[in-house]
């Protein structure tokens, strides 16, 4: 079958190319990129005033399946991705059981390769995240493993985390680290300072964040080995990993746009939805993070997609971290970033849809003949007010809820199938 996208403002960041292109697919692969194609085509979808970028590749998500199926499953994780434009997905390994053995992966990756985008698995650093014994890298690559990482239970043993960059390094596997000190957070749930204090709650030290970023730089130097560094959160941070980049070490990051978008402010109204691992902090760091965003020092945006349930969100103080964010990642972005004038379109495209992709090694992330045909198709321009109840998670918890965002995802393709039409949504 053959479709052809009319008339669209194609921005692709692996060439460098930028305007006014149809897009010719045939079956699953690009046929044809060109100005005013002649061509029959089975189906085709006018894109006049709209902007074609190839789909997204998040990078870090947490579809909870197996084991929490009740918050998010891989089929409705899909759902939500695909009407967010993202085509992609790496899901983080704590699930139940945990994806530390080859049988938890091929499950992962064969109810991906029946949804609607493609999902990836990460498998785990250590045996159960437990951080006392590394998992077999090997086996957990062949069974389709993309990376591995202990999100969530960040690895304590600094000789062992050594180690696990070193063996997954020659796995084929990239090492995600969750740089966290869980003897420094005791018990925090928001960042410490002034609105944990006003809120009478125990605040999240950002030392903790700090000293493991530091101590996962320091080792990828030493080792001469890559590390990348998750969900990025404080300027300390941000400042360590440009002076580390700027002497050459083997460090990617990445970021999600809520710490670029909101502050510790948000969590005054009480409300759970506003919590998440690491937490909003400051005004100062939300600065820090946009600029690292904008000169390039953070590498990749991602949402962390954590879905958790109504009811286990209702208690501000003992709900579980997390928020969901593949429906608004790209929104968010524009809104703050593109719309304000911050950062080039082009430069959204690299970080969101080609760059996680070239630090996983998976396909896709570039509209060019012979490419997968893995596709966005977005209004720039269109303002929508997120509401929760509207959003195809399972899992409602938005920290974006209410906000009005410029920028919607119209259709997007996967193998050249439209898996998401807005008009139909």
């Amino acid at each position: 079958m053959k479709t052809l996208l009319k008339g669209g403002y194609l921005v692709n960041s692996s060439n460098r190319t930028e305007g006014n292109f149809d897009i010719l697919i045939n079956d699953n692969i690009i046929e044809a990129v060109g100005e005013s194609l002649e061509c029959e085509a089975d189906k085709v979808i006018d894109c006049k005033g709209l902007t074609v970028i190839p789909g997204i590749c998040d990078m870090h998500v947490h579809f909870r399946d197996p084991g929490q199926t009740h918050k998010e499953d891989i089929f409705t994780g899909a759902e939500a991705a695909a009407a967010g434009g993202v085509t992609a997905v790496a899901c983080m390994p704590n699930t139940i059981p945990a994806c530390d053995n080859a049988e938890t992966i091929k499950y992962i990756v064969k109810k991906g390769r029946e949804s609607k985008i493609k999902v990836y698995p990460v498998g785990c650093i250590t045996k159960g995240l437990e951080g006392k014994e590394l998992c077999d890298f090997e086996e957990l690559k062949k069974a389709g493993a993309v990376a591995v990482s202990d999100d969530g239970r960040p690895v304590k043993n600094a000789r062992l985390m050594g180690e696990a960059m070193i063996t997954a390094h020659y796995a084929g596997l990239k090492v995600i680290s969750h740089c966290e000190d869980l003897d420094i957070i005791n018990g925090g749930i928001i960042n410490a300072g002034k609105i944990a204090r006003e809120l009478g709650v125990k605040g999240m030290s950002r030392s903790s964040e700090n000293i493991v970023t530091a101590r996962e730089i320091q080792l990828a130097m030493d080792l001469e080995m890559p590390i990348h560094i998750a969900h990025v959160s404080t300027k300390e941070c941000v400042t360590l990993i440009r002076n580390a980049v700027r002497h050459g070490v083997m460090v990617t990051s990445e970021t999600a746009p809520h710490y670029f978008t909101l502050t510790e402010e948000e969590l005054l109204k009480r409300d759970a939805d506003y919590r998440m691992n690491p937490p909003l902090r400051t005004d100062a760091d939300v600065k820090a993070i946009t600029e690292a965003v904008t000169d390039g020092t953070i590498d990749c945006i991602v949402t962390d997609h954590a879905p958790h349930s109504k009811e286990e969100k209702a208690d501000f103080e003992k709900a579980p971290n997390g928020v969901v964010g593949l429906e608004t990642s790209l929104a968010a972005t524009l809104t703050r970033l593109y719309h304000t004038g911050k950062v080039r379109l082009m430069q959204i495209v690299r970080m969101m849809c080609e760059t996680p992709r070239i630090i996983l090694g998976v396909e896709g992330g570039s509209i060019e003949p012979g490419a997968v045909a893995d596709i966005a198709v977005v209004d720039l321009n269109e303002e929508w007010t997120v509401d929760p109840e509207k959003l195809h998670s399972k899992s409602k918890n938005t920290c974006f809820k209410g906000m009005t965002l410029k920028g919607k995802v119209k259709y997007t393709l996967v193998n050249g199938k439209i898996v998401y039409n807005d008009a139909e949504a």
